[in-house]
């Protein structure tokens, strides 16, 4: 569960995480529309996966999708996970 791991601040923290703590940061910069990187770090490695979106359409299309989707359903609590039929 995100709410019990996540850690979204590193003020005036040094050394390692704390076992199954997970960072996240944000930066808003520029015109960056959305740079998103996943950053697994070992000792002496890393892996990085990143999804990079030059423009909004992206996002609006995935939005128009779950409009779509959600507009067939009763009213109730839906998530993305079920958009996409993931859950």
């Amino acid at each position: 569960d995100i709410q019990e791991v996540g850690v979204y601040t590193r003020h005036g923290m040094t050394g390692e995480r704390k076992t199954r703590e997970i960072g996240m940061q944000t930066i808003r910069a520029g015109d960056i529309v959305g740079d998103h990187t996943i950053l697994l770090g070992g000792p002496g490695e890393r892996i990085e996966i990143t999804h990079r979106a030059h423009t909004r359409d992206t996002f609006a299309q995935g939005a128009l999708r779950a409009a779509e989707w959600v507009a067939h359903k009763p009213p109730g609590l839906y998530s993305m996970a079920d958009v996409l039929d993931l859950s």
